[in-house]
């Protein structure tokens, strides 16, 4: 069996075990006769898993085209500052204007995402190219500093609460219809990247193998740092910062499938959807009818797997 094919029907299974765990015990055939039930399913349960899903494949796709942009696997939109630039765009709207409309905030957590993400790859440009192992320090620093720059201020304003939320939380449990639906913009920018993955293939290698194959490596750039920005503004909106998806899985998938971006994007964006429904229903069944946020989840699954990916040699190299 193809390993796309395989992990679609994974991904149906989960989904499907999604839609019937919960504190109300509801079942799928239950719903088409019970109004009560069928409530509970299209307004929570449904929109749970899709938002599950589609935070899961968006975020997976932003990693292998940062990985892409950046020619390096160790980092991700978790760990180069682009999830603590979209809070300080949030928290910028939220103080200066605070009744403006969800729109405004979108666009300005990406617009500072993009910014963000920006300063990183202009950081890790100066840095010595042999010097791999720098690239992934200098992201989670300037995530600290940047990261800071918002706590404070959210100190200061008395909006804290809000930047832990933003940054801290990481969990679906208040995802309800009318509360998820940003997301399909973050699906959007996911599906533009696997459009442009032969692009983003080419500027990995390198500035000038690029602009010889009669590419602009600025405007492939602009696009790629887009994507990402808009993928992780849409999340950290929604439900917070999710850690670990963006940089593990396109790991997993290049070792299995090598660097065909064309190919393996959407390998990624499913097993980024499996990756981050199976860590949720573990919150959810480890003290139910209790939850655990799946950034918490993740924080220990993800960890394994990175730990993992370190010290296995890779089947491509």
């Amino acid at each position: 069996m193809r390993l796309l094919p395989a992990a679609m029907l994974v991904l149906a299974g989960l989904s499907v075990a999604s839609l019937t765990i919960g504190a109300a015990s509801v079942s799928i055939l239950e719903a088409t006769r019970d109004p009560w039930a069928a409530l509970v399913l299209m307004e929570s349960r449904l929109p749970r898993t899709l938002a599950v899903i589609l935070t899961g494949a968006a975020l997976a796709v932003a990693g292998v085209v940062l990985q892409a942009l950046v020619r390096n696997r160790f980092v991700g939109p978790e760990t180069t500052g682009t999830a603590e630039s979209a809070t300080l765009g949030l928290l910028a709207v939220t103080i200066l204007f605070p009744a403006s409309p969800l729109w405004v905030k979108m666009v300005a957590a990406s617009l500072a995402a993009m910014l963000g993400t920006a300063l990183f790859v202009a950081v890790i440009r100066r840095l010595p190219v042999r010097e791999v192992m720098l690239v992934p320090i200098a992201g989670l620093v300037l995530s600290g500093v940047i990261g800071a720059i918002a706590t404070f201020i959210g100190w200061q304003t008395d909006l804290l609460q809000y930047v832990n939320g933003w940054l801290m939380s990481g969990e679906f449990s208040g995802v309800l219809a009318g509360r998820y639906e940003l997301l399909w913009v973050a699906a959007v920018a996911a599906g533009l990247a696997w459009f442009a993955a032969d692009r983003f293939a080419i500027l990995g290698l390198g500035d000038s193998v690029a602009t010889g194959l009669g590419l602009s490596p600025g405007a492939v750039m602009r696009l790629g740092l887009a994507v990402v920005a808009v993928v992780t503004a849409m999340v950290i909106t929604t439900v917070g910062l999710i850690p670990f998806v963006g940089l593990v899985v396109p790991n997993i998938v290049a070792r299995i499938m090598g660097d065909n971006l064309r190919a393996s994007i959407p390998v990624v964006a499913v097993f980024g959807a499996v990756l981050l429904l199976t860590c949720d229903l573990i919150g959810r069944l480890i003290r139910f009818p209790y939850e655990i946020p799946v950034g918490t989840i993740l924080g220990v699954v993800g960890a394994a797997i990175f730990l993992w990916l370190l010290y296995r040699r890779p089947a491509h190299g």
